[in-house]
């Protein structure tokens, strides 16, 4: 005779399942009133067993293998090249970044254009023109006075601003009055006449006139002497 087939192993979980599904049986044998009152308080002791059983096995399950309630990390996605292109209307070659070498200096080829400046020299004091010349002369005569003027030329090309024109009488008593064209001041016998405003100025290549009258006596009161910035006048007799 064959020997009989053996019986698949009862696992805890299938046990557990028998265990229920006899309690359910017996909850349903209850509900249909079948079962005495003992029946009925060892069913509920069976359930309460089966609960406490199956809460063992679930948290022995979890215990043996925790990775599944793990939460599962996700990496962060791969990065992506976005392939960049060349700009807009450009050629497409990269420009080479300025070279770090040190450049040298290349030396200035200019050359100031001012003379250097000679130690010692002086400056040259620029020409004078040619110097003014005065003609004296007496105008009108009266009893105990004259009237006389002088005739300041300038042969130069350049306008004189500043002369001085000195008359010398004969005796202090004698008076000047009168004086145009000019600015009169006296030292005793001897008198000067200075330009008064611009109108006093002596043209170039060409002439001004200066005018005054002496008076204090009718004979020997001509002037002795008479220069333009040092220069003697002409016309005296």
């Amino acid at each position: 005779m064959p020997a009989a087939p053996p019986q698949p192993r009862r696992t805890v979980a299938i046990i557990v399942l028998d265990r229920i599904m006899a309690v359910v049986a017996s909850v349903r044998q209850v509900a249909t009133g079948r079962a005495d009152g003992a029946t009925v308080a060892r069913l509920a002791l069976l359930a309460a067993v089966a609960v406490l059983v199956a809460t063992a096995v679930a948290v022995v399950v979890v215990l043996r293998t925790p990775e599944r309630l793990a939460p599962v990390a996700l990496g962060p996605p791969p990065a992506v090249a976005v392939p960049t292109g060349p700009p807009a209307g450009g050629s497409g070659v990269q420009a080479e970044p300025p070279s770090s070498r040190p450049t040298s200096a290349r030396p200035s080829t200019a050359t100031s254009s001012a003379a250097p400046a000679t130690s010692g020299s002086t400056a040259t004091p620029p020409a004078t023109g040619p110097a003014l010349g005065a003609e004296f002369a007496i105008e009108e005569r009266a009893l105990l006075s004259y009237g006389a003027a002088v005739t300041i030329s300038n042969p130069g090309p350049g306008r004189v601003t500043a002369w001085t024109l000195v008359i010398t009488l004969p005796r202090e008593s004698l008076e000047v009055t009168s004086v145009s064209g000019a600015r009169a001041s006296r030292d005793g016998a001897t008198w000067s006449f200075v330009p008064d405003g611009a109108g006093a100025a002596v043209p170039a290549d060409g002439s001004v006139r200066v005018t005054f009258r002496v008076t204090g006596s009718p004979v020997s009161a001509g002037p002795t002497a008479c220069t333009i910035d040092g220069t003697p006048c002409t016309g005296l007799n």
